[in-house]
């Protein structure tokens, strides 16, 4: 068993350059280090990595945390906002936070060798599993029943840190997959906002008639983006119902309605949807610009776009943007989310015993409504940490972009408060599968049939579960 673990952590290395948090390649800035011109900030030149670190603070031991190729800004206000409070709130020791573009590479590679940071990042559940198998990730219980974090956070997304009924990881935000839009495009053309995909294939058709995008989203960078719309369709197509029997070994994945959501994203792709023959050369900022610029109705992607879309949707643009769940099927009339995380906190089963007790505060520093009021002020898209009560969250001294996004994130902690979500794959299913789900455009480009793409989605996903490395998964409509 060990020596498959093993295999697995190099397939999830190999396979991190795509995967990473869904963040480190879908900008064209975020794989930038920047250097905001603080002196407690140091930049390696030779790999990209941007370190914050006091120098006041030499004489005290280091807390060490990894975190993704995030832009000046967002580095400004985790510096602000969690290094400087913790390092103030005590006087052994320091948060050392390292920004690297390759994070999850570096990690794996880091703690095959015993090694790496005291606070571990991972894109998801599905990263983590192989590192619970291989004995990488500290167990969590003893602190979730000292900080609470088992009745502050929603059932869903704490079960989905879980291992055997234990606690090995806590997702740091909520992300959805849904729909941004344009007000001022669906204004100009008289297009009421869809609640249904009948009425958003509509407008979609409308606008390819005048010439514009159907949608704007690509994979140029980064061929993960082609989960999105798999996800999306799974969710809205075969049915949460459905995809917990599969995502739990009592259903196939060659099911009727899994076949159905496949032959839709088909579908999509066959109608120029997905941005058409540009969909290999837009990435997420370049799909937002042409959404600032009026040229298509939608983008249909991750609710954590809202943190690149701020650099596109400025002055009296800024309030064209809004977002909406995606919208009703027959199969999914109601307002229903696709579950997924922005990453996952864990802690280094090697690191010192007293670094993890504070790997443990530090991370519950960041599993509270205060936090995230301060880092969503500051950075939206990001911090929609995944509370059963957001009530607290002031919104008043925010800006549109930052106000809207907490909107999505208490709707999303609503909905699945009441048991009304799917499956984000990248949470969800173990690596393997989830490279097979990203390779979609092999059914798109006519390469497999979907028959023959869905029996060998199944027959994977069938050798990772009798491996035990299959996510935890939370039961729909179960509060």
């Amino acid at each position: 068993m060990k020596k498959k673990v093993l295999a697995v952590l190099l397939t999830v290395s190999m396979v991190a350059g795509l995967t990473a948090g869904c963040q480190v390649s879908t900008s064209s800035e975020s794989t930038d280090s920047g250097d905001s011109g603080e002196a407690t900030e140091e930049e390696a030149a030779d790999d990209g990595v941007t370190v914050l670190s006091d120098a006041d603070l030499e004489g005290r031991e280091e807390i060490t945390m990894w975190f993704w190729g995030a832009e000046p800004y967002a580095q400004e206000a985790m510096k602000e906002l969690l290094v400087d409070k913790y390092n103030a709130s005590q006087d052994e020791y320091q948060l050392v936070v390292e920004f690297r573009p390759s994070v999850d590479a570096d990690m794996n590679t880091a703690l095959a060798a015993n090694q790496g940071p005291d606070i571990v990042y991972g894109s998801g559940p599905s990263f983590v599993m192989p590192l619970v198998e291989a004995g990488k990730l500290e167990n969590m219980d003893r602190y979730a029943e000292e900080y609470g974090w088992q009745d502050k956070i929603l059932d869903a997304y704490y079960q989905a840190g879980t291992v055997d009924g234990s606690l090995y990881s806590l997702v740091n935000g909520m992300s959805t997959l849904g729909v941004f839009y344009n007000k001022k495009v669906l204004e100009d053309n008289g297009w009421a906002v869809p609640t249904t995909i009948e009425e958003m294939e509509s407008i979609m058709d409308q606008a390819l008639e005048k010439g514009m995008y159907a949608s704007v989203t690509g994979n140029k960078g980064w061929q993960a983006v082609n989960e999105n719309y798999v996800s999306l369709m799974l969710t809205h197509i075969a049915g949460p119902d459905t995809m917990y029997k599969v995502l739990t070994d009592a259903e196939s994945w060659t099911c009727d309605e899994v076949k159905a959501a496949i032959e839709k994203t088909k579908e999509w792709w066959d109608k120029d949807y997905l941005a058409g023959d540009d969909y290999v050369n837009l990435n997420y900022s370049e799909s937002l610009q042409l959404l600032a610029d009026e040229k298509s109705p939608f983008f249909i992607g991750p609710s954590i776009a809202f943190q690149w879309a701020a650099s596109y949707f400025t002055d009296d643009k800024a309030e064209n943007l809004g977002f909406i769940p995606f919208p009703a099927t027959e199969q999914v009339p109601e307002t229903t989310y696709t579950l997924g995380g922005a990453c996952t906190l864990s802690i280094n089963a090697n690191a010192e015993d007293s670094h993890k007790d504070e790997a443990a505060k530090i991370i519950d520093m960041m599993m509270n409504a205060e936090f995230m009021q301060e880092m969503t002020a500051a950075w939206p898209g990001y911090w929609g940490t995944p509370l059963k009560d957001l009530s607290t969250v002031d919104t008043s001294e925010m800006g549109y972009l930052s106000t809207t996004f907490v909107d999505v994130v208490k709707s999303i902690s609503d909905a699945v408060n009441n048991g009304n979500f799917g499956y984000y794959d990248n949470m969800f299913c173990p690596p393997a599968t989830q490279t097979q789900i990203i390779n979609i455009e092999e059914v798109w480009y006519d390469t497999v049939s979907v028959d023959d793409y869905l029996q060998e989605l199944d027959e994977t996903f069938q050798e990772e579960y009798d491996e035990g490395i299959a996510p935890s998964v939370p039961e729909p409509g179960a509060n």
